[in-house]
This record gives C-alpha cells, sequence and structure tokens, in this order.
C-alpha cells in the first residue's frame, strides 16, 4: 500500500497503538507495518496541477493566436459565417468532448483530473454554442440574463447526467450570474433592487444555496454535489457580507464616502454572526467547509476591523507590531494543538 510520508506514519503510529493496546497481535501488526510502502513524491498533487496548467496554457494559446493578423483574418471570415452554424459547430464539438470526456472516466475512474480537465473543454465549448444561441435570438432589448439562465439549466442538467462535480459548479456559478444581471435589468442597471445593492442581494443568495445544500445533504442526487454546493453557497454568502461590512448597503463611493465608519458596524456584527454560526454548525456536525469557513471568516472580519480602527490612529510601528503579536500568538496557539494532535495519535509526547 503506497501512502505519502505523512499519512504512512499516521498508519504505522496507529498499528503500533493497536498492537499496545492488545488490539493487534504482534505478528498481525508486523505484517500490516511491512505492507506500508513510503511515496515520497505526491504524484497527485502534481497531476492536478498540471491540468491546470495545461488548461490555462490552452486559454494563453488562444489568446495568442487570437493577437495573429492571419487568425484575426480567419476569425473575421468566420464571423460572417451565419450564428446557427457557429452553434451547431460548437455543440458538435461540446459533445464530442463530454462523449471523450465519458469513455476516458470509463477506461481510467482513477485519472480524475484528466478526465475532469476534458469536461472543462466542453463546458467551454458549451459556453460558446449557448453564446452563439443569444446572438441568432438577439432582439436588442439587453435582457440577456437570459442565456445565463439556460447555461445554468443546460449544466445542470449535464452535471447530473454526467456526475461532475466540475459542471456543476458551473452550473451554480451561471446561477449566480443569472441572478446579478436579471435584478439588474430589473432595477434599470441601478445601483439598487428593493433597497439592496449587489452584495446585499448575494448575501441573501448565498444564504438561500447554503440552506438548499445542508438541506440536500442526505438526498440521493443532492449528496454527490453536497460539498461542491455548500462550498459555492458559502463563497456566495462570506465574500459579499465582508464587502457590506466595509462598504454597507451603498451604491457608490460618494454616498459611502460621506458616512462613518462606525455606522456600518452593525453590518460586521452580522458577519461576525453568520461565521460564528458556520462555526458552531462545524463542530456539531462535525463539518469541515462550515467549520473552516466560519473560522477564516471570523478572522478576515477581526483583523478587517483591525485595519479600520487603527491604521489612521496608530503610529506605523506600534500598529504592525500588534498585528505581529496576535499572529505570534495564533501560530503558537495552532502548533500547540498542533502538537497535542499528535501525541494523541501516537501515545506519547512530541519532541522537537
Amino acid at each position: 500500500m503506497k501512502l505519502p510520508r505523512k499519512q504512512a506514519a499516521v498508519v504505522r503510529d496507529a498499528i503500533e497503538r493497536w498492537k499496545q493496546d492488545g488490539i493487534l497481535p504482534d505478528a498481525q501488526a508486523a505484517t500490516l507495518a511491512a505492507t506500508i510502502e513510503v511515496q515520497y513524491f505526491d504524484w497527485r498533487k502534481l497531476a492536478k496541477y498540471s491540468f491546470w496548467i495545461a488548461l490555462f496554457s490552452i486559454v494563453s494559446s488562444v489568446s495568442a493566436a487570437l493577437s495573429d493578423r492571419f487568425i484575426r483574418d480567419l476569425l473575421e471570415a468566420l464571423f460572417m459565417v451565419p450564428a446557427g452554424i457557429k452553434c451547431a459547430a460548437l455543440s458538435l464539438v461540446a459533445a464530442g468532448l463530454y462523449r471523450r470526456g465519458l469513455a476516458k472516466r470509463a477506461e481510467a475512474p482513477g485519472k480524475v483530473y484528466r478526465n475532469e480537465a476534458i469536461f472543462f473543454l466542453g463546458v467551454l465549448a458549451t459556453a460558446g454554442a449557448i453564446t452563439q444561441l443569444g446572438v441568432m435570438f438577439d432582439t436588442g432589448s439587453g435582457h440577456d440574463s437570459i442565456l445565463l439562465l439556460l447555461s445554468f439549466l443546460v449544466y445542470a442538467v449535464l452535471g447530473v447526467r454526467l456526475d461532475s462535480n466540475l459542471i456543476w459548479v458551473f452550473a451554480l456559478a451561471s446561477l449566480g450570474g443569472w441572478m446579478g444581471t436579471e435584478t439588474g435589468y430589473m432595477s434599470g442597471w441601478g445601483a439598487y433592487y428593493l433597497g439592496m445593492n449587489y452584495p446585499l442581494r448575494f448575501v441573501l443568495f448565498g444564504g438561500l444555496l447554503t440552506a438548499c445544500a445542508l438541506s440536500l445533504e442526505t438526498h440521493p442526487i443532492g449528496q454527490r454535489f453536497f460539498r461542491s454546493t455548500l462550498v459555492m453557497g458559502l463563497l456566495y454568502l462570506f465574500i459579499p457580507l465582508w464587502i457590506m461590512s466595509i462598504f454597507g448597503n451603498y451604491g457608490d463611493f460618494p454616498s459611502w464616502g460621506r458616512v462613518k465608519q462606525i455606522e456600518l458596524f452593525h453590518w460586521s456584527v452580522l458577519f461576525a454572526a453568520i461565521a460564528g454560526w458556520a462555526v458552531y454548525h462545524g463542530l456539531r456536525h462535525d463539518n469541515d467547509i462550515t467549520k473552516g469557513f466560519g473560522l477564516t471568516f471570523l478572522g478576515i472580519n477581526l483583523y478587517t476591523r483591525f485595519f479600520e480602527l487603527f491604521w489612521d490612529n496608530l503610529h506605523k510601528a506600534v500598529f504592525f507590531a500588534l498585528l505581529a503579536a496576535s499572529f505570534w500568538y495564533i501560530g503558537s496557539k495552532a502548533e500547540t494543538i498542533w502538537n497535542l494532535g499528535k501525541e494523541s495519535e501516537t501515545g506519547r509526547p512530541t519532541t522537537g
């Protein structure tokens, strides 16, 4: 059994602990320990980062090609092709990529990153096809959010049918884009919709998406996409909350500049309360996602308030000294907790 160095150490310590407690006979413990082979290089991470770089390189290659004069002339000729033909061609390309991704996954289901990279290319082709479909039926109304809603429906169906969390994430991203553009269109592209600026709208959207994710945790279909839906919901929730804690429910900088920061303090309290709920939920339900988001954004909230309150009021030497002391304290406590965890796993105190 090949394991990374840290995981191999944990498994060996567990076997040793079971042997000392009499759960495993000495001979069986020795047999199990002998099956562990340390994998000193994390090939999984290399595969993941390599495919990310490959996809980024593909996008860069296309961008570089677009800057070439011959390619630009060729594209101008292609632009003369009717949008319906381009939509059909891109749809066929997307279908071919999805089919190839399924075939590759059936051949080697363990090669997750390669298979998902093929699906990602299919997602890009699908986006191009939907864009050309919008060109076909464009009436000049400026109501382009319907394309994002269509993208959500297409990606949602594909994500469920192909059992791909990557495609499902694009579906949720499209849904968020539709919400933002639809409310913008309905408000005449003003700063407010029903008295809410854009961040506040996304706070409500993120809260609703998070609630849906938590309620579907045990659903047969929803369970497959539970983690990705919850992460997207919490991102939609916490990032706008952080923005609200700084700018409040204001739609332009002049209006925001006329208020004192203390008048926005209630948004910081709301931000902290929701982050505290996430930590509580994570601890109670053993959910690392909500706990991690809660702790992370609780820290972001505290340090944002620290900068707001003391950047102009303290000497910079004192300011950074306090900042260093706080991080030193956090690091010391985190190291203590980490060492306690190692001691509980190995059954003996750690040194160094």
